[in-house]
C-alpha cells in the first residue's frame, strides 16, 4: 500500500480465518508495512465475537505491549453458516434462533471490535478501519430474496459502519472506514455454495482490496467497495 507512508502499522482481526491469514500475508510481503499484528480465537492475546470482555481484554494487551498505533485495521471476521446451520432460503425456515447468532456473529460483535479497536488507530496520520461485509447486505442490490438473516445483519453491519464512519472523523480527520465485498472466496464459507474453481483465491481477494483501500479518500461517512474498485450501492 502507498496511501500509508513507508512505515506503516496494520492489525489484522479474525486473523486465522482464509481471508484474514490472506491480509497478513499480503501485508508481510508489503515492504512499506513496518509491523503487521494477526488476532483470532487462537492468537495470544486472543479474543472471540461472543465475548466482549475478551475484545478489551486484547486490545488492553496490545496498548501494554506499545503495539500500535496503527495506521491499517482490517476486520475480516464473520460468518455464513453458523452452529451448522446455513442460511434461509425462505421465510418458512426463519427462527428467532438462528437469526439471534446470524446479527451476533456478523453485526454485534464486529461493532464491538469497532468500540475496543478504532481508539488503537493513528490520530495525526492517515488510517483505514476496513471490515469485511458482503454485496448481499446492499438493500437496492437485493433482487433474489433469501438469505433473510446473513442479508438483515450484513445490512445492520453497514449501518453500523457508516454511523462509526462519522463520529470517528471529528478525532480522526484522515480516517477511511469502508465496507468491503471481498467476491466469492474459495474458503470453508462459500465451499458449500459456489465450487472453487468458480472462486477466487484468497491472496487475490486481499490483493484486489488493498487496492481498492489505498485509493479511497478519508470522509465522514463510510465506503462500501468490492475487490475491483467498484462503488456498491447501500
Amino acid at each position: 500500500m502507498k496511501s500509508l507512508g513507508t512505515s506503516y502499522r496494520a492489525l489484522v482481526l479474525g486473523a486465522s480465518g482464509a481471508l484474514g491469514s490472506a491480509f497478513v500475508q499480503a501485508l508481510q510481503a508489503d515492504t512499506a508495512c513496518a509491523q503487521v499484528v494477526g488476532l483470532s480465537r487462537s492468537s495470544q492475546p486472543a479474543f472471540r465475537l461472543e465475548d466482549e470482555a475478551s475484545m478489551a481484554a486484547a486490545a488492553a494487551a496490545l496498548v501494554a505491549e506499545a503495539q500500535g498505533p496503527f495506521h491499517l485495521i482490517i476486520d475480516a471476521t464473520g460468518a455464513l453458516t453458523i452452529d451448522g446451520q446455513g442460511p434461509e432460503k425462505h421465510m418458512g425456515a426463519l427462527n428467532a434462533v438462528q437469526l439471534a447468532r446470524a446479527f451476533e456473529v456478523n453485526t454485534i460483535g464486529p461493532a464491538l471490535l469497532l468500540k475496543h479497536f478504532v481508539p488503537l488507530l493513528a490520530t495525526e496520520q492517515r488510517s483505514i478501519y476496513a471490515k469485511l461485509s458482503a454485496r448481499v447486505g446492499s438493500i437496492s442490490d437485493n433482487r433474489k430474496g433469501g438469505w433473510y438473516g446473513y442479508r438483515a445483519a450484513k445490512a445492520a453491519l453497514n449501518m453500523v459502519l457508516q454511523t462509526a464512519a462519522i463520529e470517528a472523523a471529528r478525532k480522526r480527520p484522515q480516517l477511511v472506514v469502508a465496507a468491503m465485498q471481498p467476491g466469492t472466496v474459495a474458503s470453508s464459507l462459500s465451499a458449500p455454495f459456489v465450487p472453487a474453481k468458480d472462486c477466487l483465491t484468497p491472496a487475490q481477494s486481499a490483493a484486489g482490496l488493498l487496492s481498492a483501500l489505498d485509493a479511497l479518500p478519508a470522509q465522514a461517512a463510510a465506503h462500501f467497495v468490492d475487490y475491483k474498485a467498484e462503488t456498491i450501492a447501500w
